[in-house]
């Protein structure tokens, strides 16, 4: 299935009832994924990794830590969205095939190397860059979904500190959103946007 990108915008809303009976395969949500990983982020440091809660039992421990929302239980699946306080990890990971492929010297690496890890001494630094990339990463993967004729709604009221606890996510990232996925069951109510003129400055 394709679809005009224009489309996939417009048609995009945030969905909060699914037909639970359509689950959703591991290819399906791996090729969304694979879409997701796309997005841009800075440095190309992919500061974001994805939880993907399939299984029901799963979904019903994170009903009471989404705040008993009730998409959690019924969409074919919920990403967890984190964000990479360490993304400055990824250096090497990122850079190196660059330097062997000679599209980029070591000299350039070390330069980058040093701006990013000099910029990661700050922790608030890293916080926003965490949130800001995997969000880029969030709006991808519902976009994704929606060109693929599926539905989704993004998360950010539930308890951050207990799914941490709950699905033993390490400290090295920091819940961003959940997202779910899968059929409507119901369409979403009317809504509207801001006029342009009031959201919008040109200089």
């Amino acid at each position: 299935m394709t679809k005009d990108f224009f489309d996939v915008v417009n048609e995009r809303t945030s969905i909060r009832e699914y037909d639970s009976s359509a689950k959703l395969s591991k290819e399906e949500l791996t090729e969304l994924l694979e879409a997701t990983v796309k997005s841009p982020s800075a440095w190309n440091l992919q500061h974001w990794h994805f939880v993907v809660i399939t299984d029901q039992d799963a979904k019903e421990r994170l009903l009471p830590i989404a705040y008993n929302q009730k998409q959690i239980t019924e969409a074919g699946a919920v990403v967890a969205v984190l964000g990479d306080l360490e993304a400055n990890k990824n250096v090497d990971e990122v850079y190196n095939p660059l330097v062997e492929a000679g599209h980029m010297t070591e000299d350039v690496k070390n330069i980058l190397s040093g701006q990013i890890n000099g910029a990661y001494k700050n922790g608030a630094f890293a916080r926003d860059a965490a949130f800001t990339n995997a969000s880029l990463a969030s709006m991808t993967f519902m976009l994704a979904a929606k060109a693929k004729g599926l539905d989704t709604c993004s998360m950010g009221g539930f308890n951050a500190q207990k799914f941490v606890e709950e699905f033993k996510i390490e400290d090295r990232y920091i819940p961003v959103m959940l997202i779910s996925v899968g059929k409507a069951a119901k369409e979403a109510h009317a809504s509207d946007r801001l006029p342009l003129d009031q959201v919008t400055t040109w200089i």
